[in-house]
């Protein structure tokens, strides 16, 4: 698409013609989702902060001057898109871990009022990676197959696997450190 019929579809899209809006969809989809997906490196992530792109920038039209390119415009709307993304994933990981931490303590006050003793071995489990520590507690508490386990997270009997594998390497060293 040369710069001319760029400038038209822009224009005639301004002016309410959502053909003019789709055919820039069609032309700047694939490079909007290629740098998205360099930037987030998820595939799910990239097409849905190309459709968030692509919504604002049709809402937003009106504001695009043409004092820059049309991808310039829309490749900076990604990019905040993106940024505000990653903000959010990081609020929400803090927000995660701060229950985490809450949970484990109440778990050891629960284990120390009934007479138990919260175990060391207790402690290292609960620091693993949830993805981690699920395997490992269907496979070594519960006595499930890999391939139950697979199927119960919907992940390959071979990812499962590794999993177990890791979470107990990080048990281990955590053990050998200390």
């Amino acid at each position: 698409m040369d710069t001319n019929e760029e400038q038209q579809l822009i224009q005639q899209a301004k002016e309410g013609s959502d053909e003019a809006f789709t055919a820039l969809f069609q032309h700047y989809y694939s490079f909007l989702y290629k740098y998205l997906l360099k930037l987030s490196l998820h595939p799910d992530v990239s097409e849905d902060l190309v459709q968030e792109t692509f919504l604002k920038g049709y809402v937003h039209l009106g504001s695009f001057q043409g004092r820059s390119k049309f991808s310039t415009w829309l490749i900076s709307i990604a990019s905040r898109l993106y940024l505000d993304h990653q903000k959010k994933r990081k609020r929400e990981w803090k927000r995660n871990q701060a229950v985490t931490e809450e949970t484990i303590r109440k778990i050891k006050w629960d284990v120390s009022t009934k007479g138990s003793e919260w175990s060391e071995t207790l402690d290292l489990f609960s620091q693993l990676d949830p993805k981690l520590r699920t395997p490992v507690l269907l496979r070594h508490y519960y006595g499930y197959t890999y391939a139950d386990i697979g199927m119960m997270l919907h992940i390959k009997e071979g990812t499962v696997k590794s999993r177990v594998h890791k979470g107990l390497q990080q048990i281990r060293k955590e053990w050998t450190d200390e």
